[in-house]
């Protein structure tokens, strides 16, 4: 497996300037497989304003004639090597640590990169407070941290079409056992949708990232409610 170069940060796309991130929960997406950070960064308008979004940029490129970057490599012998996803999964994390001190870290990523953001979270279990997984899966072996990850169980959404036939039919088939016994899972299959992202699907994962922001908020002993989602 070749090395798995560092995310560039000239290229990410953020929703905020530096002086309007600061105290705020930060929510990183991540693209699918020949696509690029400006895919995903549609559609921070559609989501809660409270989260600073970061598109980030897939560090490798595909073999030609496919366009844009990707994760880890899907063609040959080593296509969807786990291995080679946690390497990406590594490189996030290095380039959140370095970019990032939010209070709160969300991720979502589509196809490739909802496998890379469940590997995140298996990887460093208490670095994020969630993962939104869309037409993605998890990826197949063990990690250190699945122990601490089961015991934490941090809430999951995974969505994908019922027609989606570019992930193997055995990663759905482990995603369903794995995801229920590592986290606190919730999500749809949605009814005749390929390998893409939906309307419905989309209201769903807003719905989920507003019961992040209210499960985040700091608690008024008096019952009222904090004039922020994180106070």
């Amino acid at each position: 497996m070749s090395e798995t170069p560092p995310l560039d940060p000239s290229v990410i796309r953020w929703s905020a300037d530096p002086a309007e991130r600061a105290d705020r929960p930060l929510l990183v997406v991540l693209h699918g497989y020949g696509s690029d950070e400006s895919d995903l960064f549609a559609l921070a308008v559609h989501l809660p304003s409270e989260f600073v979004v970061a598109a980030v940029r897939a560090p490798l490129t595909p073999p030609f004639p496919a366009p844009g970057y990707s994760w880890y490599p899907i063609e040959g012998l080593n296509g969807r090597d786990p291995d080679a996803v946690t390497a990406a999964a590594e490189r996030l994390i290095e380039w959140i640590d370095a970019a990032s001190d939010a209070p709160l870290v969300g991720l979502l990523g589509f196809s490739q990169g909802g496998a890379v953001a469940l590997q995140a979270l298996r990887v460093a279990p208490e670095r994020f407070a969630f993962a939104v997984n869309l037409s993605g899966y998890a990826a197949p072996g063990e990690q250190p941290a699945d122990a601490a990850l089961a015991v934490r169980r941090p809430p999951v959404f995974w969505g994908r079409g019922s027609l989606d036939e570019v992930i193997p039919a055995e990663l759905i088939a482990h995603t369903v056992d794995w995801l229920p016994a590592h986290a606190e899972l919730s999500g749809r299959l949605y009814a005749g949708l390929a390998h893409g992202v939906s309307g419905p699907e989309l209201e769903d994962v807003r719905a989920f990232l507003d019961k992040r922001l209210a499960d985040a908020a700091p608690r008024d002993p008096a019952g009222g409610a904090p004039p922020h989602p994180l106070g």
